[in-house]
Parts: C-alpha cells; structure tokens; sequence
C-alpha cells in the first residue's frame, strides 16, 4: 500500500472517531511512537564515537533531507499529486544528538489536527556515548514506509555508505 493513502487512512478514521491528536514536539513524538501502530522505536549500536555520529548528523540531516517531493500516484479510478516538504533539526549537546524528521504537506493530504510547527513528525534519532568508541541509536520511525530514509540515517550513524537517501 502507498505509505501516502495509509497515512490519509489513518488520519481519517481518527477524524472520524474524535480523536485526532499529533505530537507538537519531538519529547511527545517519542512518548508516543511505543504505543502507535504504525510506528516503533529501534535500538542499536554502532562501533563509532558519539562525536563522529553526532558531526555526521549535523552535516547529512540537513544536506540532505530539507527537501520538497512532488508524488504523483494514478490507478483507473483515481489520480492524486501529493507536494511534502521535509525539515530536519539537529540538536548536539555534550551527551546527546538529536536529528528530527518533520514533514508538511503543501498539496494532496488533508489535516485534520493541529499540526506542530515545521510539519508532522515522521523520524527521531537519539545519539549517546555508552564508551569512548560506542554510540547507542535509538530511532523512533515509521513501521511502514520510508526504508530509504531509515537505512541512510542508520548508516550515518554507522558510518558506512554515508549519503544521502
């Protein structure tokens, strides 16, 4: 299924039940991913140390994921351009980075809740030191979609084929 027609599913029956509430920040975003059912938290860690990880995401969030997609999906019986703009934010501090995916839809997605500034939250990766050489990754992330992107963030955390997705 298009990860586009299952987020304009999910968000109408949450319409239809009254119930539409999105994260307005990356801290409700994290809360809220563990018990979502379209999404999951995974950890791992990387043999590299948190400075390295923490430099590779403030260079490749940003070089890479501020982007606007146009997508164009068409079936016999339907046709829908889609417009996103995605925003990336770094956060480093001494024993944390933070990369924060958001999206906004400019053209074809309904919203029916208040959206955060920046756009709805798609992806939270947490970078900390567990030793001089060793980084622990937790990322909050979509259960469906979006492979690309979560594989170039694991790998910039890893170091391995860093580029962008």
């Amino acid at each position: 299924m298009n990860p586009y027609y299952a987020l304009q599913i999910v968000v109408g029956l949450f319409a239809l039940s009254g119930c539409v509430s999105h994260p307005q920040s990356a801290d409700e975003f994290r809360k809220a991913v563990p018990g979502a059912t379209f999404a999951k938290v995974e950890t791992f860690e990387v043999d590299r140390p948190f400075t390295q990880v923490a430099s590779t995401f403030q260079k490749m969030g940003p070089d890479c994921l501020s982007k606007t997609i146009k997508t164009t999906s068409r079936t016999n019986t339907s046709y829908q351009v889609t417009v996103t703009t995605y925003k990336p934010t770094v956060v480093v501090a001494e024993n944390k980075a933070e990369l924060h995916l958001q999206q906004h839809f400019d053209q074809g997605v309904v919203t029916v809740s208040k959206e955060p500034a920046g756009g709805y939250y798609l992806l939270v990766a947490d970078a900390q030191p567990i030793g001089k050489k060793k980084t622990r990754v937790d990322l909050y992330r979509p259960s469906m979609g979006h492979g690309v992107l979560i594989q170039a963030v694991r790998n910039w955390a890893t170091g391995e084929n860093v580029g962008c997705p």
